[in-house]
């Protein structure tokens, strides 16, 4: 090689090494937040019933914001807050009261430790983005894991190649206010890889992903048995594993023998024959409606599967509120499942572009719906 080609040799090396020294930079910077936590107060709180000494159901919708996903800490300072209001409001019960959390509360924590701009992104397609191209090895392993059968291998794989640091935040989190408080604690659902508990510890595998909630016991425990999402919805169908209605455990608590669904799946009848078969008599129901208003909105029927025969007729007329307390836990628990006492609580807050919506749903002499207000919200159930 010539003179000329050795040195523009050497000026190629360079400028790859100047520009892969640059990206890893870009990639590191800033990752440690260090903005204020977010407001947790409590703006309004609903009591049913009266404290008879049997426990209560306490369902806490949480106002959520992309920067308490920053670090375990400041997602286990807020999730604190509102346990610490509840208690002081009179309504724990050590080992009787059990806390119900809302769906995807866990899910957001795939952010956890990522860029400042993951958190101020205005979209969460943004967000998203940034994480892949902040992570780009651990995304492409995850990527070429993938299941050959998902129609969405990018979503997969960001939320697979975040399983590990994402399961442990959301146990170091739960297990200690369950066993601080003395709570159960349902604690809403995340997405994880073929998840499972060890020795009380929620633990991310590899293969398919699954929406899941995990009951925590007053010890700080996790029970074994994984409540899995059987119906995911259109959204969720590229990259999310179904499982079978038979699958949904019951647990035994203080409180009673306790089901829990996660949202859709309050939805439709065979997970209802499950829950009776097994002598369930509470039900706990986390969910998540995206989009500001949709409540508001004319339900367009079931999705990610065909409506049932008898939802049918509500299509185009009745709102998604409406359908929520006609075709969900507040009117299919009771007569297909022999549920007495229920709660469904909701995911609200400003999450990128996301958009929330959803009123906690209480079943108790009959179905009702809480106020909708812009903000974080308790509600008690005395069982």
């Amino acid at each position: 090689m010539n003179t000329k080609g050795r040195i523009g040799g050497l000026w190629l090396a360079a400028s790859v090494f100047l520009l892969l020294a640059g990206y890893t930079g870009w990639a590191n910077l800033g990752r440690t937040y260090t903005g204020p936590p977010t407001p947790s107060a409590i703006i309004q709180v609903d009591t049913i019933g009266h404290n008879t000494g049997r426990g209560n159901l306490l369902g806490i919708q949480p106002w959520m914001k992309p920067a308490d996903y920053a670090n375990v800490g400041l997602f286990s300072q807020k999730m604190d807050s509102y346990l610490e209001q509840a208690q002081q409001r009179g309504l724990i019960t050590p080992r009787k009261t059990i806390v119900v959390l809302p769906e995807y509360l866990g899910t957001w924590l795939v952010a956890i430790g990522e860029k400042t701009g993951v958190y101020t992104a205005p979209t969460v397609q943004d967000a998203l983005t940034t994480m892949v191209l902040s992570n780009p090895i651990p995304f492409m392993k995850a990527y070429r894991a993938a299941p050959d059968s998902l129609g969405d291998k990018t979503k997969y794989a960001v939320f697979a190649m975040k399983g590990p640091q994402m399961a442990a935040a959301y146990t170091q989190t739960f297990a200690e206010l369950a066993h601080r408080y003395g709570v159960t604690i349902v604690a809403g659902s995340i997405l994880l890889p073929n998840p499972s508990v060890q020795h009380g510890q929620v633990v991310a595998g590899q293969g398919p992903l699954y929406n899941v909630s995990v009951v925590f016991r007053p010890d700080g425990q996790a029970e074994t048995q994984l409540v899995k999402k059987v119906y995911p919805i259109a959204d969720e169908l590229p990259f999310v594993c179904p499982t079978l209605p038979a699958s949904v455990p019951v647990f035994d608590t203080p409180a009673g023998r306790l089901g829990v669904l996660v949202c859709a799946d309050s939805w439709n009848s065979p997970v209802y024959k499950t829950l009776r078969q097994k002598g369930a008599t509470l039900l706990a129901v986390p969910s998540y409606s995206a989009g500001e208003g949709i409540w508001q909105t004319v339900w367009k029927g079931y999705s990610g599967m065909p409506t049932p025969a008898d939802a049918r007729a509500d299509v185009g007329k009745l709102t998604e509120g409406q359908a929520w307390m006609a075709h969900a836990m507040g009117g299919r628990a009771r007569p297909e499942g022999g549920i007495q006492r229920g709660i469904n609580v909701f995911l609200r807050g400003h999450l990128w572009d996301l958009g929330s919506d959803g009123t906690t749903v209480v079943l108790a002499d009959s179905a009702r719906l809480t106020k909708s207000v812009s903000g974080a919200t308790l509600t008690c159930l005395w069982l």
